[in-house]
């Protein structure tokens, strides 16, 4: 599973869905593939191998609408020319990319293989396509909402059929799938850094919802048929963001990213009157937060770092027993669920599914989770409700740097309010706002670049220069260059 791209329609598809997958490539992949309808007939571009292998791949001009696209990552066969997505039925009528795994796909590949359809690929994912295939229905809806209802496991999934070319249909189990409205046209992807160059109006798909996209509407429901109703968000990404711009890494370019992502974590929350922080997103009464006794936080990989990090603060500030906890693990040792604790998901993508788990187990046992979050309107955080937005910006390197920053200093402005809001004098209260202050203003300092003659430092070889993030008040001393 990987990247998912799609659009419909006045423009041809191609160069958009080639530019998205560009754009998804820091997801890591294997494979990649791109299909398109021009005159009634499916025409299926795919290979192993990255995205400029692909490009070289697809005719130059290659015309048709509606499009989707692909960059695999291989769980079910080997990466090669033929298991990279998208797959399509036996008659090349329908072509299916799919994020997720079908569970249930060897009983099912069984089952079409016994009423003799061939498959040409090892994956779970083309029995999507042969399912939607066999399926009765007059409308595509019809005939992707009766395969699915056969599948068991986790997807996102685009759906294009040759012969009714006005619509693309998506759906959504597991496996993240937004919607981006354009003017008359309409795009599909599985990230949002694959749709902010076109347009910053977002719907996400929630889990168990289905999508029939046209190029001037879309409709959504659940995949038993009742409708739902989904209201736009608005992206505050600029395209630009999503750029490595003239770094070679998009790794250096976050580390020297982290004051201004600082900035706008603080920009606006820090109360020198009272000398506390604000926390509008939350949406919880002082007295809900004073009956507040433990807090648990969540999360994977360095959001549960920085969870570490934020237990300490809270503890440490706030005087309240707190501890992080992998959110991997959270749900398989079926928690106490405790009303006066506050549990706090953590997440850079808001998509995390094992935090998103979490959330959905403390919820189900009527707990109360509160989300800090950097992607707006992401799933968790619409499980949660309410909780603290990041800021930070879009993170493409797989290395977390700006977003556990920012996570550690929202977790301090939390700790600062839960401590004024208890035993935390005006005075400490005061100078921890100060402290916080000038970390917003401060400067990046980082070692010398592993490139260029005219910035290596005296004194260290290219092959130790290795690029460090920490940001400080003015004035802050180090060894190496203040950039």
């Amino acid at each position: 599973m990987c990247g998912i791209v799609g659009y419909i329609g006045r423009q041809d598809a191609a160069p958009i869905l080639m530019e998205g997958l560009r754009r998804l490539e820091y997801r890591g992949y294997d494979s990649a593939g791109v299909a398109a309808v021009r005159g009634g007939a499916l025409r299926i571009y795919k290979s192993k191998g990255n995205v400029r292998d692909l490009e070289r791949l697809v005719p130059p001009g290659l015309k048709g609408t509606p499009g989707i696209a692909h960059t695999r990552w291989a769980t079910h066969g080997e990466p090669n020319d033929r298991n990279a997505h998208p797959h399509a039925d036996a008659a090349n009528r329908y072509a299916v990319v799919h994020n997720g795994i079908i569970e249930n796909a060897q009983a099912l590949r069984a089952q079409l293989l016994a009423q003799g359809v061939q498959f040409r690929s090892d994956t779970d994912s083309e029995v999507l396509a042969h399912l939607i295939a066999a399926m009765p229905g007059e409308t595509l809806e019809q005939t992707v909402r009766a395969a699915l209802q056969m599948i068991t496991g986790a997807y996102g999934i685009a759906v294009l059929d040759a012969e009714r070319p006005d619509a693309l249909l998506v759906a959504r189990q597991g496996s993240p799938v937004i919607l981006g409205i354009g003017e008359r046209e309409m795009f599909i992807a599985s990230d949002a850094a694959a749709l902010v160059r076109h347009t910053p109006r977002i719907v996400h798909l929630d889990d168990g919802e289905i999508a029939v996209v046209r190029a001037d509407r879309y409709e959504t429901s659940t995949l038993e048929g009742g409708p739902t109703v989904k209201v736009p968000l608005v992206l505050d990404w600029q395209s630009e963001a999503l750029s490595k711009g003239t770094f070679a890494h998009y790794m250096h370019k976050e580390i020297l990213e982290q004051p201004d992502a600082i900035r706008r974590t603080l920009s606006g929350r820090l109360d020198k009157r009272f000398h506390t922080a604000h926390l509008g997103g939350i949406e919880m009464a002082a007295r809900e937060l004073l009956a507040v006794r433990r807090v648990k936080i969540l999360g994977c990989g360095s959001a549960y770092i920085a969870g570490c990090v934020g237990a300490q603060l809270i503890e440490q500030i706030a005087r309240i027993p707190a501890h992080a906890e992998p959110a991997s693990e959270f749900r398989y040792r079926n928690p106490v669920i405790e009303p006066d604790t506050l549990y706090l998901a953590v997440s850079q993508s808001g998509e995390t599914f094992d935090t998103l788990a979490a959330v959905q187990e403390v919820t189900r046992k009527g707990g109360h989770a509160l989300g800090i979050v950097n992607a707006v309107g992401s799933t968790i955080v619409r499980a949660c409700g309410r909780g603290i937005y990041l800021h930070a910006g879009p993170e493409i390197a797989v290395v977390s740097t700006k977003t556990f920053t920012c996570t550690a200093v929202a977790f301090a402005r939390l700790a600062l309010h839960l401590g004024r809001l208890r035993d935390l004098s005006a005075a400490r209260g005061e100078r921890l706002l100060s402290a916080l202050e000038r970390h917003c203003r401060g400067r990046l300092l980082r070692l010398w670049p592993t490139r260029g003659p005219s910035t290596r430092s005296p004194g260290r070889s290219p092959a130790t220069a290795t690029c460090i993030s920490s940001v400080g008040p003015p004035g802050t001393r180090s060894p190496w260059r203040a950039r």
